[in-house]
């Protein structure tokens, strides 16, 4: 049974029942008097017609012609089975008509009423109107009710069995609506109980593209973000685990050497300096973890404006030219003016500055890096390329991934971290970091929409 007031399915199937039942009602009513009101306003127009007719014709004169006149309708087989006359002197005496049993004088005179009379020995309903005569007395002109009744019946008739059909239809409609809906829901409900119970593999059948399987491929790729961060963090959780381990360890033993052994004042400022240096470099590392977490929350989103990539662009060729210069790398950029995006500017450039200092770092001595920003369809693009060695096409889909360092890349400088920072910065701006390698080098593309792009999407 359905619970009224804890199912919204419910209440909305109720309120579909009677909507259904008032429009029933609505329609019934409007076709009842389309049909009998009508049929009744005829009626009533014939009436008054006739008996003004036989008033203006007759009344002026003998009162035997309208006597014989009345006889000659009555007989002359047209509408017999309904008409009504009677012609009634100055005394009461009934002079012609077919009604045995009529209104008293007491009855309204010149208006249309409906009463029981007694015509050709049998009772029956009857719509007429009492006209006086010149001569005092009275004339009655009408119409029996029968055959109306008999059609007001069937019209009644006909109304209810249509509008028990129509019930047995909604009420099937009802049932069909609330459980194709309570199944829809119960897809997402068991999905959403599985993930509760720790599979975050689970996803919700898309079985169509209506509202339910836009609502189901939009929960798809929530929860696809969902287990991407769930794996960051366990990730991030494993490689605080091991790769900090060792630089921790390596901390302590300076320490617990420099307090054990009997060292110079010289010896202990220095393995306090080497200590405090590996101390930087692990707060460094927590900085850029806290810099993820805070391209991924989406909380500088509120500050996004229309930023010219060209200029992000020129600030990071001034900024790493002389370093390019003292590893003998190459740095050339090339421009496409305008390249407009909504975005946070520092963000951006430090996305960039993370993809130069990669290709700077990893492309080696004589490599040539260019940078560049340009537009095409919707999207803008901040790309650095390089021909360096690149990067292993079985290792791309790792590189993004908190701490992973390639193996030809782990006796330089780095904690493995930079791209996974500049692929949050893409996300947040509702894009995406694009690596490519080939045997001429590394391409590495922020692409993210124009800021003209309609209904532009940013990762909150």
């Amino acid at each position: 049974m359905f619970n009224i007031r804890k199912s919204t399915v419910a209440r909305l199937v109720l309120a579909y029942g009677l909507l259904v039942s008032i429009s029933i009602a609505v329609v019934s009513i409007v076709f009842y008097f389309g049909t009998i009101g009508v049929l009744q306003l005829g009626i009533d127009n014939n009436i008054k017609a006739i008996a003004s007719r036989e008033v203006s014709v007759y009344g002026a004169r003998p009162l035997a012609d309208m006597v014989a006149e009345i006889t000659r309708q009555l007989l002359d087989s047209i509408n017999s089975d309904t008409e009504i006359f009677l012609v009634l002197s100055a005394s009461g005496r009934r002079l012609a008509g077919n009604l045995e049993v009529w209104p008293d004088a007491a009855a309204p005179v010149g208006r249309l009423l409906t009463t029981e009379v007694m015509r050709n020995g049998k009772p029956s309903l009857a719509r007429l109107i009492i006209s006086p005569l010149p001569n005092g007395g009275r004339l009655m002109v009408g119409r029996d009710l029968a055959e109306q009744e008999m059609i007001g019946h069937l019209v009644w008739r006909s109304l209810a069995s249509g509008a028990l059909l129509s019930l047995l239809l909604m009420l099937g409609g009802a049932v069909f609506f609330r459980y194709q809906i309570g199944w829809r829901i119960s897809d997402i409900r068991r999905t959403a109980m599985e993930i509760e119970a720790g599979d975050l593999s689970q996803r919700i059948p898309v079985l169509s593209k209506d509202e339910f399987g836009l609502l189901n491929m939009d929960i798809n790729r929530m929860l696809d973000r969902i287990e991407q961060l769930m794996d960051g963090v366990r990730h991030v959780s494993n490689a605080i685990a091991h790769d900090l381990r060792t630089p921790l360890s390596r901390i302590r033993t300076k320490l617990d050497e420099a307090v054990r052994c009997k060292m110079t004042v010289e010896a202990l400022s220095d393995a306090a300096y080497s200590a405090i240096t590996d101390i930087d470099e692990l707060m460094q590392v927590f900085e850029k973890l806290l810099q993820i977490a805070e391209a991924e929350s989406g909380m500088r989103t509120a500050a996004f404006e229309t930023v010219d990539l060209n200029r992000v662009v020129r600030d990071m060729m001034e900024l790493y030219d002389a370093t390019a210069e003292e590893k003998s790398v190459r740095l050339v950029a090339t421009y496409q003016t305008p390249v407009l995006a909504l975005g946070d500017r520092n963000l951006l450039g430090s996305a960039l500055a993370s993809l130069i200092d990669n290709a700077i770092k990893y492309a080696g001595a004589g490599a040539h890096v260019e940078v560049r920003a340009y537009t095409e369809a919707s999207q803008v693009f901040l790309e650095v390329r390089d021909n360096g060695q690149g990067i292993p096409l079985a290792e791309l889909p790792k590189v993004t991934q908190r701490f992973y360092r390639v193996d030809q890349s782990r006796s330089l400088p780095g904690n493995g971290l930079g791209l996974s920072i500049v692929s949050a910065i893409a996300i947040l701006h509702g894009g995406r970091l694009i690596l490519e390698t080939s045997v001429h080098g590394l391409i590495a593309r922020i692409a993210i929409p124009h800021a003209d792009t309609p209904g532009i999407a940013l990762s909150s």
